[in-house]
């Protein structure tokens, strides 16, 4: 991870022949990665799902013959749904090594062949005003690789990966309220200085109990109702592309 820089100190006060005004801080952005600065459900979500197939019908087999498809299935997306990531239950039920799974997993070849994203999304970033940290379930090499593609590795302060999220020793990835808490007392921020900009609702929702703000991106969200569907209350702005962020700051103030 990136060093920690030294924390923003908030504006002097006018001298004491004015009247003192409050100033506001610099928010402080929490920005997911996958389907949110980029498209990765054209072609690296089903990369990553193949590898992931391969490795659970492989653990669930009986050592000869991999687990079928119906039982892979219902274990990918069950884990999912009970814990928020796949590879929680694969630990928690199978004893999987969360490193072994997460390189095989993520080894899908030359990104530049795959992955799409819109330009634009380096001038973005500078744009907004305040921090921008990374906040991604995808492991550490795979979201390096990523963010270098776009060209975002300079937008960044910190980047926390799968692997920085670990509380009392064990993986507590998004959207673990427990995690929240514990990186924002690390890094000093209060939650409402925070704006979490995500593609998940679930991540949202979450974020949103212990006083973070909340920005929905829906472009690359592959069921259309959810592209379509009203903004839930628990999201400040829904945006079909973080490029509109700027345009709703004021909303997310």
């Amino acid at each position: 991870m990136t060093p920690r820089p030294a924390d923003i100190i908030p504006a002097a006060s006018f001298s004491s022949s004015y009247r003192s005004v409050p100033t506001s801080p610099s928010p402080v952005w929490l920005f997911d990665l996958d389907n949110t600065l980029h498209d990765a459900s054209h072609a690296i979500f089903p990369a990553i799902s193949a590898n992931m197939n391969t490795y659970i019908a492989r653990v669930l087999g009986d050592g000869v013959t991999p687990a079928s498809k119906e039982a892979v299935d219902a274990a990918r997306l069950g884990y999912w749904k009970r814990y928020g990531a796949t590879l929680l239950g694969m630990i928690r039920h199978h004893r999987v090594d969360a490193a072994d799974f997460l390189r095989e997993t993520h080894d899908i070849g030359a990104l530049h062949d795959i992955i799409r994203f819109e330009r634009g999304l380096s001038r973005l970033l500078r744009r907004l005003p305040g921090r921008k940290i990374l906040l991604t379930n995808a492991p550490t090499a795979y979201s390096t690789g990523v963010v270098r593609h776009l060209g975002l590795q300079r937008q960044f302060v910190h980047h926390i990966a799968i692997e920085d999220m670990h509380v009392h020793r064990q993986l507590r990835p998004k959207p673990s309220p427990l995690m929240l808490r514990r990186l924002l007392r690390k890094h000093g921020l209060a939650a409402r200085r925070c704006i979490l900009v995500e593609d998940t609702l679930v991540n949202l929702k979450r974020a949103k109990q212990i006083g973070v703000r909340t920005a929905w991106v829906t472009q690359y969200l592959r069921a259309p109702l959810a592209r379509t569907v009203k903004r839930p209350g628990y999201v400040d702005v829904k945006v079909k592309s973080v490029l509109q962020l700027p345009r709703n700051l004021h909303r997310l103030r």
